[in-house]
C-alpha cells in the first residue's frame, strides 16, 4: 500500500489545484457584474489580478522554502484558510482598495502555496513515472477553467456576484481542507530514489541550502528557461482573442479559442508526461519549446477562425505539456530535500515572465498598429528558451576503472 500511496497524493493534488486555481482565476467572469454594481473601473478591478500574480510569485518562493522544513500539509491548510478568507472579504468589500487587498493580497498569497508544495511532495513519492505524476497533478489547473469558471457564472446569474463569491469561498475551504489531510511526506527511501530515465546531470555536490542552490548553473539555466518559456507564450495567450476579433471573429467565437487551448492542454500534460518518462525530460522540453516558437510565429499567417483553432490545439498541447516538466528537471538536478525552495524560486521567475507578455504585446500593438511584431518577438523569445534549454548539463556515464573489472 505504501508503494502506491503516491497516486493518492496525485489525486488529492489534482483536486486541490482545480479548486484553488479555479477560485482564483474566475475573476474575469465577475468583472462585468462587479463593475455594474459598484461603479469601479474595469482597470481597478482587473488590478486585483495583477497584484495577485505578483504576490503569488513572491509567496510561492516563501511557501516552497517552508515546505522543505515542515512539509506540504500545514502549508496547504493555511493556504486554504487564506483563500476562503480572501474570497469572503472580497465578496463583502465596499471599497476598491479593500477588494484589491483581499483578492490580490490574500488570494494571491494563497495561490502561491499550492504549486510548489504539492509538486515537491508528489516528486518524492515516485521513482518511476515522475513526469506523468506531476503532469496529472497539474491537470487540476487545466480542468479548472472548464468547471469552476462555468459554475461561478451560474452562481452569479442566480445569486449575484457577492453571494456567488461567498459561496465559492466556503466551498473551496470546505473541500480543500479535508483533501489536504491526505497529503503527507514520502518515506525517505522513496524520496531519495533517483529517476531512472533522467537525461541530465545532477548538481554536485547536492545543494543543502538556499545560497548553494542559487550558485549552481543548473538553477540559473532552469529559471532562465522557465522565464523565457512563460514570456514567450503569455503575450499570445493574452492578446490572441483581440487579434481574432480584428480578423473578423465574433467575441464569443474568439473567446472559445481559450477553451480549445485549455482542452488540448489536458492531453498535452499526459502525452508529454509519458514521453518524458520514456525518452528524457530535457529532450521533451527542448522539442516542446521549439514547437511552441514555430506555432507562435505561425499566427502572423492566420486570419480564419478554423486556423486559429488549429493553432490553439498545437499551442495548448505544447505549453500545457511542457510546463509541469520543469519540476521533474528540478528534481533530477537537486534531489528531494530542497525541492520546495527550488520550485518556489523558478515559479517566481516564471511569474515575472508571464507579466511581460501582456504589457509588451499591448505596447507593440499601440506602437505599430497591429499584432505582427508581438508574434515575431514572442517566437524569438521562445527560440531563445529552446536554445538555452540545450545548455542543461547532460547526464554522463561514469566509466568503470579497468582494475575494477572482473578478470
Amino acid at each position: 500500500m505504501e508503494r502506491h500511496y503516491g497516486w493518492v497524493i496525485v489525486a488529492a493534488g489534482a483536486v486541490i489545484t482545480c479548486l484553488a486555481m479555479g477560485a482564483m482565476f474566475a475573476l474575469p467572469v465577475y468583472l462585468q457584474p462587479i463593475a455594474d454594481e459598484t461603479g469601479w473601473t474595469r482597470a481597478g478591478i482587473s488590478g486585483a489580478m495583477t497584484v495577485g500574480f505578483i504576490v503569488m510569485g513572491v509567496a510561492g518562493f516563501i511557501w516552497g522554502t517552508l515546505t522543505d522544513r515542515i512539509g506540504a500539509r500545514p502549508v496547504i491548510l493555511v493556504a486554504a484558510v487564506l483563500l476562503g478568507l480572501g474570497l469572503f472579504i472580497a465578496s463583502r468589500a465596499t471599497d476598491l482598495l479593500m477588494f484589491q487587498i483581499a483578492y490580490g493580497g490574500l488570494i494571491g498569497a494563497s495561490g502561491g502555496a499550492f504549486f510548489a508544495p504539492l509538486i515537491a511532495t508528489t516528486l518524492g513519492w515516485f521513482d518511476k513515472h515522475r513526469s506523468l505524476a506531476v503532469s496529472l497533478v497539474s491537470l487540476g489547473g487545466g480542468i479548472a477553467p472548464m468547471t469552476i469558471t462555468p459554475l461561478a457564472t451560474v452562481l452569479i446569474a442566480n445569486y449575484g456576484w457577492r453571494n456567488a463569491m461567498m459561496m465559492t469561498a466556503i466551498a473551496a475551504a470546505v473541500l480543500i481542507i479535508p483533501a489536504a489531510f491526505l497529503i503527507r511526506r514520502a518515506p525517505a527511501v522513496m524520496a531519495e530514489a533517483p529517476s531512472p530515465g533522467s537525461d541530465v546531470a545532477p548538481a554536485e555536490p547536492t545543494p543543502t541550502n538556499m545560497g548553494a542552490i542559487f550558485r549552481t548553473p543548473q538553477f540559473f539555466i532552469l529559471a532562465g528557461v522557465f522565464f523565457l518559456c512563460c514570456a514567450a507564450h503569455s503575450g499570445p495567450i493574452f492578446h490572441t482573442v483581440s487579434y481574432a476579433m480584428l480578423c473578423g471573429a465574433s467575441a464569443l467565437a474568439a473567446a472559445s479559442i481559450y477553451s480549445v487551448e485549455g482542452f488540448a492542454g489536458l492531453f498535452g500534460r499526459v502525452i508529454f508526461g509519458v514521453l518524458a518518462d520514456r525518452i528524457g525530460v530535457k529532450r521533451v522540453i527542448v522539442f516542446g519549446l521549439a514547437l511552441q516558437a514555430v506555432g507562435i510565429y505561425s499566427y502572423i499567417y492566420v486570419s480564419e477562425l478554423p486556423h486559429f483553432y488549429m493553432l490553439a490545439v498545437v499551442l495548448g498541447l505544447v505549453y500545457g505539456g511542457v510546463m509541469p516538466l520543469y519540476s521533474v528537471l528540478a528534481r533530477d538536478y537537486f534531489g528531494p530535500n530542497v525541492m520546495g525552495t527550488v520550485l518556489g524560486g523558478i515559479t517566481m521567475t516564471s511569474s515575472i515572465g508571464m507579466a511581460f507578455g501582456p504589457v509588451g504585446g499591448g505596447w507593440l500593438f499601440d506602437t505599430f498598429g497591429d499584432y505582427h511584431w508581438l508574434y515575431v518577438a514572442s517566437a524569438g523569445v521562445g527560440l531563445a528558451g529552446a536554445a538555452l534549454a540545450l545548455a542543461f548539463p547532460p547526464k554522463t556515464i561514469k566509466e568503470t576503472p579497468a582494475d575494477a573489472l572482473p578478470a
